[in-house]
């Protein structure tokens, strides 16, 4: 028979005798209250009882304080013949319903009845505790929980780097419990030179470990330090659905572990910090270390030590914005806007206080009627969510971009580093000189992207050149002035024998400019075909990639950790080293820019650049065989070649410029082979 929850007011008096019988029956748990009492708060609104056919078989007792924002709930009672039924989460659930304008309801419990997994798994969040006013003076808990609406402060982002949440090994280090050298890792994270790099916080798990400290003085402590960290609530169906994704992989990976409460505490923090968006959780607990990959692998959370928090949070920090990797793998798609469609895109792009919804619609459709040729190009994710939105033209030797967007999304730094490297290579596949950006209303993410990729404002536009050389310093430099002086700009004259940091700077500002007489050095970087079609979709693979963004911007490559002169930055020339001959195989296929060789442990390496790689952590460890190490090149900006360079052209060019050619390993080889093979690569005939 199915289960009622109704309001009971004080004319039911056959309603009201039930409760009141019910309340009498469990006297010793809930104190006593007299039949008026239960009257009054019927009256008030403040009654709701369960019923399966003519029998209550529960009751929610509770308050609506005028002067606070909360229900206060005084009585919860479900007889023991009818629990288990889901009784006491229908009546929470009707309360919620019935008073969605209140933060969320309170309740106070005594410790020893030890009912903390029934309000645990209503959803309650221990907020503190307190001594009752009987003789006794019992602790009584404390229990909150939160209806969702929106904090004022919640939209506020951190004016930190890295926002990390820690669990109760951190925090009790933090709070100075432990021993010497467990508090000092804890509060290494306090250092005054991280105040303005790192902001600490917790999740509702926190709340739970600290209630079931035993000693109350050690518990009082505990709490004390709570508001010192930002607490972040993530919404409890969220994170019920990803516990259960990790415990799943728990069970499939690590048989052998129990999983016991503690261990489902563990993987509640994962599942807190993945949903509300973070990616690094802090811990002591070596329990907690071992499921780093299951973490990471299920929910995008890296499980750290705090030493490795202050000794990469740059990289933790660009890690968790800048996630290339993580569009490889997603359905994007890109289209027209098409006729009629403008309303849509209204709620994603319209960012400016100025574009209201009618104003934004109408600059959309005026791109559509107006005389020049605009095109809207429209990127969805996955889910069919618009994410990005230009559009383009070309006006002379110039690509125009009046309009610029990127939605709000897990991605969107990601996005906008993308975009600007796609609208790069749009403008040089038409000829373009020039990428001119006038939209006004860029987002943050986009206009910080743009600063680092050498656009230049000016008289509020933003500007990039393209110079198309691949020569000495004096050609692009002589190429980038003819440019800017049609553009009424100034750059800087550029000699050859430029430092290797330098050259790379102007190489990216100027892309696809090559300045083949500077200091920066150029390698041959043989790569496998299985690595190769990963990486670059050369060769295609049997089911090509649905990666409308092209090539990621950042990447990293792994291979064996022998040091063969390489320097930072570099120039990389990608040869496709086995396969077949002919098309699919054995040839150059493009150049990167190197900005990173690291070597290390192979978990260390994952650690610090899966975000950027095709590698799993399996496979960068059989790289390190047998060394126990491995070489992570971190690289950017690919450019592929129009004309793929076979190696018997590949030899011929070194023949004929009189210079060695290794194939085997990562080599370095003279800027001049290198320039051979870029220009044979974009040779039209």
């Amino acid at each position: 028979m199915a289960i009622k929850v109704l309001p009971v007011s004080g004319e039911q008096t056959d309603l009201l005798g039930a409760v009141v019988a019910l309340g009498d029956r469990y006297t010793k748990w809930l104190g006593l209250l007299t039949p008026p009492a239960y009257r009054a708060a019927a009256e008030d609104g403040g009654l709701l009882v369960a019923v399966e056919g003519e029998e209550v078989v529960g009751y929610a007792l509770f308050g609506l304080p005028k002067r606070s924002t909360h229900v206060r709930l005084a009585h919860l009672c479900v007889p023991e013949e009818h629990r288990g039924k889901g009784i006491a989460r229908r009546l929470i659930q009707s309360l919620c319903e019935r008073h969605p304008e209140r933060l969320g309801i309170r309740a106070r419990c005594r410790r020893d009845y030890d009912l903390s997994g029934m309000w645990t798994s209503l959803g309650f969040v221990p907020l503190g505790e307190g001594l009752g006013r009987g003789r006794d003076q019992a602790t009584l808990d404390t229990w909150w929980l939160d209806f969702g609406h929106q904090d004022l402060f919640a939209e506020v982002k951190s004016d930190a780097l890295l926002v990390v949440t820690v669990d109760h090994s951190v925090f009790a280090g933090l709070r100075g419990m432990g021993n010497a050298s467990d508090v000092a890792e804890s509060r290494a994270l306090e250092a005054g030179w991280l105040a303005d790099l790192i902001e600490l916080a917790f999740t509702p798990q926190l709340l739970h470990d600290v209630r079931d400290v035993a000693d109350r003085t050690a518990r009082q402590h505990l709490r004390a330090g709570l508001p010192s960290l930002r607490q972040i609530s993530p919404d409890p169906a969220t994170v019920t659905s990803r516990h259960k994704q990790l415990l799943a992989a728990v069970e499939q990976k690590l048989p052998e572990l129990s999983l016991d409460a503690k261990m489902r505490s563990r993987l509640k923090y994962v599942a807190e910090t993945s949903c509300v968006g973070l990616q690094v959780l802090v811990t002591r607990d070596l329990a907690l270390a071992r499921l780093a990959d299951i973490a990471w692998d299920v929910a995008g959370v890296r499980v750290v030590a705090p030493s490795v928090v202050t000794l990469h949070v740059d990289e933790l920090r660009h890690a968790q914005l800048y996630r290339p990797k993580d569009l490889l793998g997603t359905a994007f798609s890109a289209g027209e806007v098409a006729p009629g469609g403008e309303g849509e895109l209204v709620v994603f792009f319209g960012q400016a206080d100025r574009d209201d919804g009618s104003a934004f619609e109408e600059q959309l459709k005026g791109f559509a009627n107006d005389q020049v040729l605009w095109r809207r190009v429209l990127l969805r994710d996955g889910e069919r969510r618009p994410v990005a939105l230009y559009i383009w033209a070309m006006d002379g030797r110039e690509l125009n971009i009046p309009l610029l967007r990127t939605a709000t999304h897990p991605l969107e730094e990601s996005l906008a580093r993308q975009l600007l490297l796609m609208l790069k290579r749009l403008g040089r596949d038409h000829g373009a000189q020039a990428i001119r950006i006038t939209d006004r209303s860029l987002s943050p993410a986009t206009r910080a992207a743009a600063g680092a990729d050498g656009f230049t404002e000016h008289s509020g536009d933003l500007i990039t050149l393209l110079v198309d050389v691949c020569g000495s310093a004096a050609e692009v430099s002589g190429a980038a002035a003819g440019i800017a002086g049609r553009l009424g700009l100034a750059v800087p004259e550029l000699h050859a024998g430029l430092p290797a940091e330098v050259a790379s700077i102007a190489e990216r500002a100027w892309w696809p400019a090559k300045i083949i007489d500077a200091e920066l050095p150029s390698l041959s970087a043989p790569i496998e075909p299985r690595w190769s079609a990963e990486l670059f979709d050369f060769p295609t693979m049997l089911v090509p990639r649905g990666e409308v963004l092209g090539i990621s911007r950042e990447h990293v490559y792994y291979r064996s950790p022998g040091h063969r002169g390489e320097s930072v930055p570099a120039r990389l020339l990608w040869y496709v080293s086995k396969g077949r001959s002919g098309p699919q195989g054995q040839m150059v296929i493009g150049c990167s820019r190197l900005d990173e060789v690291v070597i290390d442990e192979p978990d260390t390496l994952f650690s610090r650049f899966e975000h950027l790689g095709v590698y799993g952590r399996e496979q960068v460890r059989a790289v390190a065989e047998p060394y126990g190490r491995a070489m992570a090149l971190r690289f950017s900006d690919t450019e592929l070649f129009p004309m793929p360079v076979p190696l018997g052209r590949f030899k011929a060019l070194a023949e004929s410029l009189g210079l060695p050619l290794s194939l085997i390993s990562l080599s370095k080889i003279s800027n001049a082979l290198f320039q051979a093979v870029y220009e044979e690569g974009h040779r039209k005939t």
